[in-house]
């Protein structure tokens, strides 16, 4: 594994089981009320939330909010600045969508005493919000003074859902507000025991210690992104349907359980294998402890982390479902670890036996185990050769070399299919599980980075033509990849990766059409201006791969140890 570009994390599924996910939440509602601190910079109102026993939010600090009420519905038709039609929409919700707007307004009043309305005496309103903390019907307070709620100074910015397996799980939705002018809020000592202006940095820094909650570090973060709080409304009202955004619950090596968020690796694989949220999923890859994926897979990942290995190097074991004979898929390097792994290999494998080895290609962090894990075990070697020997196990002399679309049955109902996907490798190969959709990519594929393309043996054209091939695979539900977790959409990842592929080899062309001629070292700092340095000469393996590509389509040339740029093909 070579990595260079982190991509973009996932987002939670809103699609297929959305309902089902929200099943025994309750609806709530929230608000991030913004003010101009210094030089304009944005400040959140925060609240520390009551010590209470049993409460998994005692002391936390949080945004005003809490679940709807029954007359929050009826207190829609007092809101101005918004309409049921244009809130739905913006929700993504049939009906009711303005009940959450009102509920906002109507915890942050109780809770912090600001009032966010249009018209009526909200002054005088604001003096009695001491009635309505102690019971007095919001509704009435809005009646006796006229009230008219200010539904278009909240802007819908986020949807949270508590995770599958908490005690008490919310289905909330977030809006940003600028703090109403001339009102100045009030701890509750009933529902909080401070108030806290400060800028979402501030708020994040490790030194304030403050008791955040997922979701409120989340929405922080997005915050700091913006110079002022106009800037921060205007992102919001641009937004449609943001999606909803549900962590799971997994663990940790030690078995400490935490929320893991949809841009975090191990998110679909939590869901995938813990859909109801027991926490028992590892969100790391702790070597040699093999992890059941389902009931034909098993994977174990190796003690090679590193930079170019990731979290090391994923040995999959692949049997029938209660069958005897164990195929290995990519067994690791020959090293200090090897001994250890193979072990642990052997021994996943138990009381079956291990009759196959394949290798998906022949880099020296995939396959120079196979030679030990055969003599171990007798099995049959399956993968084929390399075209170049550079960076290449060359010990590998595979017994049997798979032809494209060839299947190999393993029992009954376990079928792994070849899939040539040259590239990365020249003979690298990716194998389909057809029983159940997944492909374990090998490098084809890499979970949160793009691979390096090293000519000779590794070629760009041939590589995007491989990931075009995947975009074709019927009922394709999950990629297995060589390093990392499992991988859901994967259609939708491999049409990233063309996008961003296309995007770079564009910069190829710009940097060269501006620069006329140039080596290809000297172009990466500008192409790959979003990579860190120490990566630059890796880097320079995939930019000389574009530009050879390039060349192929008759777009530059290279002459004296320079590319030089021709011209558009027309």
């Amino acid at each position: 594994m070579t990595s260079i570009d982190v991509s973009a994390g996932q987002t939670a599924d809103r699609a297929d089981g959305a309902d089902r996910d929200a099943e025994g939440a309750r609806q709530a509602a929230s608000v991030v009320v913004l003010r101009d601190g210094a030089n304009d910079a944005p400040e959140v109102l925060l609240l520390r939330r009551a010590e209470r026993e049993g409460d998994m939010r005692s002391g936390v600090w949080v945004f005003p909010g809490g679940v709807l009420d029954p007359v929050d519905q009826d207190l829609a038709a007092r809101c101005d600045g918004d309409t049921d039609s244009a809130a739905n929409e913006r929700l993504g919700l049939a009906a009711g969508a303005l009940a959450y707007t009102v509920a906002a307004i109507r915890e942050c009043f109780e809770e912090v005493g600001l009032l966010l309305v249009s018209d009526g005496d909200g002054e005088a309103a604001g003096r009695e919000r001491a009635l309505v903390r102690r019971g007095e019907d919001f509704v009435a307070l809005c009646d006796r003074h006229g009230l008219r709620l200010d539904a278009g100074a909240l802007a819908y910015h986020s949807h949270w859902l508590t995770p599958p397996g908490m005690p008490k799980r919310f289905d909330t939705r977030f809006f940003v507000a600028r703090a109403p002018q001339g009102q100045y809020p009030e701890v509750d000592a009933g529902e909080a025991l401070e108030l806290a202006w400060l800028t979402p940095s501030q708020a994040l820094e490790k030194e304030r210690a403050l008791k955040l909650l997922p979701v409120t570090r989340e929405t922080l973060k997005d915050l700091a992104r913006f110079a002022t709080v106009a800037e921060v409304l205007a992102d919001a009202r641009a937004r449609r349907q943001p999606p909803r955004m549900m962590p799971r619950l997994g663990r940790d090596a030690a078995g400490k359980v935490r929320p893991v968020l949809p841009r975090e690796w191990a998110y679909a694989e939590i869901g995938h294998l813990d859909p109801v949220g027991l926490g028992h999923v590892c969100f790391e890859l702790p070597p040699l402890q093999p992890v059941r994926l389902s009931d034909r897979v098993t994977r174990i990942t190796c003690a090679n982390g590193s930079m170019m290995t990731g979290p090391g190097t994923n040995t999959y074991l692949v049997r029938s479902p209660g069958g005897d004979e164990v195929t290995v898929i990519d067994p690791g390097p020959s090293d200090d670890h090897t001994e250890a792994h193979l072990q642990a290999v052997v021994a996943a494998a138990a009381p079956g036996r291990i009759v196959r080895i394949v290798a998906t290609h022949t880099h020296k962090d995939h396959s120079p185990a196979a030679q030990r894990l055969a003599a171990m075990t007798g099995a049959v070697l399956v993968g084929l050769t390399p075209e170049h020997t550079e960076w290449q196990d060359t010990a590998f002399h595979p017994q049997h070399r798979p032809a494209d679309g060839e299947r190999l049955v393993l029992g009954p109902g376990t079928t792994l299919r070849a899939v040539a996907t040259p590239g990365h490798a020249s003979n690298h190969v990716c194998w389909l599980l057809e029983e159940e959709g997944m492909l374990f990519t090998g490098d084809h594929v890499m979970q949160g980075s793009t691979v390096v393309i090293n000519p000779p043996d590794g070629e760009m054209a041939a590589y995007l033509a491989s990931l075009e091939k995947l975009l074709a695979i019927e009922n394709l539900d999950w990629f297995a990849p060589g390093h990392g977790f499992l991988m859901a959409r994967p259609q939708d990842e491999v049409r990233q990766l063309l996008l961003h592929r296309r995007a770079r080899e564009a910069k190829v062309a710009a940097a060269l059409q501006s620069a006329g001629a140039a080596t290809a070292e000297a172009l990466v700092p500008g192409v790959y201006g979003d990579v860190p340095t120490s990566r630059h000469a890796m880097a320079a393996r995939s930019l000389t791969a574009h530009l050879i590509k390039l060349e192929r389509d008759g777009r530059v040339r290279h002459e004296a140890g320079l590319w030089h740029w021709i011209a558009e093909v027309a």
